[in-house]
Formats: structure tokens, sequence, C-alpha cells
């Protein structure tokens, strides 16, 4: 599944880190953790949907790459990012 358009500029306007920024780990942390949301809720109801729960795990172990990533390059930069998201409670 996708993210509609107009929700994936608002996540990237949210979190970009300056006007022209689309790609930084900030901004791809949370395009992927907005679709392992709705991918969550889909496989709530949908539990025997293997092919998609095979998506969801490649979803999460890159966005835990991408966050351990940034960890080691920018501690504030993660610490920031992981309470804005909601991450690691």
């Amino acid at each position: 599944m996708a993210l509609a358009a107009e929700k994936k500029t608002s996540i990237i306007q949210t979190y970009r880190r300056n006007d022209k920024d689309s790609g930084s780990p900030e901004v791809q942390v949370a395009l992927l953790t907005q679709r392992i949301n709705d991918l969550t809720g889909h496989l709530k109801s949908h539990r025997k949907d293997y092919h998609s729960r095979r998506g969801l795990l490649t979803m999460v172990g890159k966005r835990n790459s991408l966050l351990d990533y940034l960890s080691r390059s920018d501690r504030t930069r993660y610490q920031d990012l992981i309470t804005r998201l909601g991450l690691r409670k």
C-alpha cells in the first residue's frame, strides 16, 4: 500500500531539515513509520496475509537500520526523532 500524495507531502514537510530536503533519514523513517502503521492495521483484520506480513518485516528492518545509522551519526537528531514519532518508549 502506497501513501497518498497529500499525506506523503505533509509528512515530508513536517520532518524535513530544510526546504529542499526529501531524503534525509528523518524523512525516510517518518514515511516508513506511517506505512508500517497502516499495514499493521491491515494485518489486524487480515491475519493470514503472509505476503504483506513479509513486506512489513522488511520495512521494520529498513527503519531499524536507518535509526541505527542516525544514532551513530548524530545522537541528538536521533533522540528528537524518536520522541516526535513516539518510538521506543
